[in-house]
């Protein structure tokens, strides 16, 4: 690669998106839906106002995308591939008016190797790919407006028919980040701030503009309350109560410490380092750089307020929650690394060319091989078992992104999938997301369990009623007769069906047949199951 200047950046930027852009199209088409897709997977299906654990936007792009391209893993993850590209995109226009466009092709690289970044962002059925979209297409008109000023250093004309439009837009994409994850918050309150803590911009709290930008994008969030409002709130409930402690307040910073490590982790360690060095750069400079202020502000708040809660709240491993403020901070990252290569004689420039060519090296050898075993588990017959296993318990981890199509074989042979009288589903919502996506959302589903989150609203299980059942457990034997006997009147186990990865067995499901579903007789409030075919609504009163 030729030196990275003003003339080429923007050449090299848009050749690293189409590059990248093209390679994730490759993981979306032939690596399985993971745990968290499969299980997101049946609302695009059902397009509804919003959904129990997230707002609907990438839920409407999943069920658009899945009608043009099919229903596949490339038809359900297109629009993330697509909105990641259209977010590398933002991030090198938002660099260049922040800083120049070398740094914004330094900031794009580094994002495109960062770990959480590179496959689970940009590539998953998750809420995540929207998100990053719109934060970043608000910050853009967001930038544009507040660094806006004349040759002679005067403000720009406040009443001016573009400055509305400014606004306008601004309250557009922000009601559309509204509708993708509720993160959005914390850049409204960092906007807020930054005008706040800085005197030549307090004048736009005088301004409608803000206010203007405000209503339209609560405006825009009405299918997120509406539908809340109709289910007893229950998105922000259970969101809340993930930074709450259940009422047993304790601080455990063993969670906080492994919050910590597992952002470096996920970000790679020497990422995150430097990252969290722009960080605390960007807090010493907020008084004196308007770049930085705005960047700290609108950066801080995630990644502090996503990582302090784990002192009393297990968030268990939702590293990536912080992100959207790792994102902001790439753009001084870049800035940093053009400043160490503009200068051969600086003692930074051949310690940063290293360092860049090795993180390079790292996430395209790293990111091949984790897909290449995922596809074809090619460690199992030529590595060690032990370091695919090492996290995975008695199965290997990477089976979690492996489709089960073994299910659909079993319910073929077996005649239950043209029997309008069987259906299916786990005592975890997790599996029961795994058993809907092996066969394609042709089977009712219903989780068995305390906490089966928005699958309890994609199935009334009244219809289902004098109906037989087929339940799939993952070592899951004691939960079958406390959450699945009572509502049935007889359960049978069946040979376990055995998931195969490219031939080879890889992991075992139990499989039990139950006939006849009926309200159990002993109450189970604590079932949402149960509460439904009381004919009461899943959670709430």
């Amino acid at each position: 690669m030729k030196k990275i200047n003003d003339s080429n950046a923007r050449t090299y930027t848009l050749l690293l998106i189409a590059v990248t852009f093209v390679l994730r199209l490759l993981v979306a088409a032939y690596t399985g839906l993971g745990i968290g897709e499969s299980y997101y997977f049946r609302g695009a299906l059902k397009l509804d106002l919003s959904y129990f654990d997230q707002p609907p936007l990438f839920f409407w792009l999943g069920g658009i995308s899945i009608k043009l391209l099919g229903l596949t893993t490339l038809g359900l993850r297109f629009p993330s591939v697509l909105l990641f590209a259209g977010t590398s995109w933002l991030l090198f226009l938002v660099t260049r008016l922040m800083f120049n466009s070398r740094a914004g092709f330094w900031a794009v690289l580094i994002m495109n190797l960062s770990a959480v970044f590179t496959i689970p962002i940009a590539c998953w059925f998750q809420p995540d790919a929207p998100l990053m979209f719109f934060w970043l297409l608000s910050t853009y008109f967001i930038v544009q407006l507040l660094f806006n000023k004349k040759a002679d250093g005067s403000i720009a004309n406040r009443s001016s028919s573009q400055v509305y439009l400014m606004w306008l837009l601004i309250g557009v994409s922000m009601g559309l980040d509204i509708l993708s994850k509720y993160h959005v918050l914390f850049l409204f309150v960092g906007v807020f701030l930054f005008i706040i803590t800085n005197k030549d911009q307090r004048h736009w709290l005088t301004h409608p503009g803000p206010y203007i930008a405000v209503v339209i994008s609560l405006a825009m969030s009405f299918p997120v309350l509406w539908w809340n409002y109709n289910n007893h709130w229950v998105s922000f409930v259970f969101q809340g109560s993930r930074a709450g402690n259940k009422g047993h307040f304790s601080l455990h910073p063993e969670w906080f410490l492994r919050s910590i490590l597992g952002q470096a982790i996920w970000l790679l360690p020497w990422i995150w380092v430097p990252v969290m060095g722009q960080l605390i750069k960007s807090i010493k400079l907020r008084n004196q750089s308007k770049e930085f202020s705005f960047l700290m502000w609108t950066s801080v708040l995630t990644i502090i307020f996503f990582t302090t809660v784990t002192l009393w709240s297990d968030l268990q491993y939702h590293f990536h929650w912080q992100a959207p403020g790792y994102m902001m901070l790439f753009m001084p990252l870049g800035f940093a690394i053009d400043t160490a290569l503009s200068n051969h004689a600086n003692s930074a420039y051949n310690r940063t060319r290293r360092w860049v060519s090795f993180t390079t090296w790292f996430t395209v050898i790293i990111v091949f091989a984790v897909n290449l075993h995922q596809i074809t588990g090619f460690w199992q017959a030529y590595g060690p078992k032990w370091i695919v296993q090492q996290f995975g318990g008695k199965s290997d981890p990477t089976m979690q992104g492996q489709d089960y199509n073994d299910i659909e074989t079993l319910f073929e042979q077996k005649g239950w999938m043209n029997n309008p009288k069987v259906f299916t589903g786990s005592t975890r919502w997790w599996l029961t997301g795994k058993v809907d996506w092996a066969l394609k959302g042709k089977k009712p589903i219903i989780v068995f369990d305390e906490d089966p989150r928005n699958l309890a609203f994609l199935v009334d299980p009244r219809m289902l009623t004098g109906s037989d059942a087929v339940i799939f457990g993952q070592e899951h034997q004691a939960s079958i007769p406390v959450n699945v006997a009572p509502f049935f009147d007889n359960v049978q186990q069946l040979p376990d069906v055995i998931i195969h990865r490219n031939g080879r067995d890889e992991l075992h499901l139990q499989v039990y047949y139950c006939k006849n579903f009926h309200i159990s007789k002993q109450p189970h409030p604590e079932f949402p199951v149960y509460r439904q075919l009381e004919g009461k609504p899943p959670f709430g009163k």
